[in-house]
């Protein structure tokens, strides 16, 4: 009876996986961590309030953080010893796309800010090719002109067919709380 129970539970667990989330999350590494609690950023804090539609691309300058929203506000924080010492990746090339899109119920969303249909990691020389970010949550591509919705999972909304926006595994705890990618 035991060697039966084990066996169903091993089947059940066999055939009830978790969908396509390998496709969900990008195996590029990028590691951020904020505490807005700290620094009280404004402009990021947008973007970490649910259901705001907001999108802020972070990228780092120098020892400070520069936040950019799709709303026109632009700030910029400086690292803490803490924060140098554990260290940041910012996605693929220095860029980082993060909010909440207007999703019910919401979802906190961080994004790569390279076109995932332009960008080659590989290529020599390497070349940037950076969305760019309208209020409306859609990013737009200047060298291939496609159009993602980052309300939707990054999907191409607007021009030819191709991949969606390089998606990272993110969490926030408020909009002056922490902000763990």
């Amino acid at each position: 009876m035991k060697r039966l129970f084990i066996t169903l539970m091993g089947i059940i667990t066999l055939f009830s996986g978790c969908g396509d989330t390998e496709e969900l999350y990008s195996r590029h590494f990028c590691r951020f961590f904020f505490d807005n609690s700290i620094h009280n950023d404004p402009t990021l804090a947008t973007a970490m309030t649910p259901n705001s539609g907001a999108f802020v691309t972070i990228t780092a300058s120098g020892k400070q953080f520069v936040f950019t929203s799709n709303q026109g506000l632009e700030s910029k924080a400086n690292m803490t010893a803490k924060g140098e010492r554990i260290g940041y990746v910012l996605g693929i090339n220095n860029g980082i796309i993060v909010g909440y899109g207007t999703s019910v119920p919401p979802t906190f969303l961080a994004y790569d800010r390279e076109c995932p249909n332009c960008f080659d990691v590989n290529a020599l020389p390497m070349r940037s090719y950076k969305l760019s970010v309208d209020e409306f949550g859609t990013a737009t591509c200047a060298h291939c002109h496609r159009q993602y919705n980052m309300n939707n999972g990054g999907i191409v909304s607007k021009g030819d067919a191709g991949k969606k926006l390089t998606r990272y595994y993110a969490t926030t705890s408020g909009a002056y709380g922490r902000l763990s990618i």
